[in-house]
């Protein structure tokens, strides 16, 4: 991956990916899911979630496999999160809420704030090779 936005940053799960690429797409399917919530009623939702929601969720595992493996370590995490996300989507409820939240938080943190791994790690060559700091 070498930064730029493209179809197959949702489509497979290998490779790294930089922060701001990363923010982007998720940003862009937060907003999907978003707009689809809104415009679905219930009986397209119930018709049509069975192929969108499967589509958004692969395509998230892809964006923070690809985040997480720039941070250096395996992309399963992102069943984790994206568990988490479901779990409280979309408004958080019930007793397990609150250890969701603490999951989606530190995610927030260390996929969307901190650096990843300089150089090549075991996922392939740095996404920001040969641009300046």
């Amino acid at each position: 991956m070498d930064g730029r936005l493209g179809w197959d940053l949702f489509l497979t799960a290998s490779g790294r990916l930089a922060r701001t690429p990363f923010l982007v797409a998720t940003a862009i399917l937060i907003a999907v899911a978003a707009v689809y919530e809104a415009w679905a009623g219930a009986a397209i939702h119930w018709m049509t979630g069975w192929f969108v929601y499967p589509a958004l969720l692969y395509a998230g595992a892809c964006v923070l496999s690809k985040r997480l493996h720039d941070r250096g370590r395996s992309g399963w995490w992102a069943a984790l999160v994206l568990f988490a996300l479901v779990a409280v989507w979309p408004a958080p409820h019930g007793v397990g809420a609150f250890a969701f939240m603490l999951i989606l938080l530190w995610a927030a943190v260390d996929l969307g704030a901190m650096h990843g791994e300089a150089g090549a790690n075991r996922f392939g060559p740095s996404p920001l090779a040969g641009q300046p700091a």
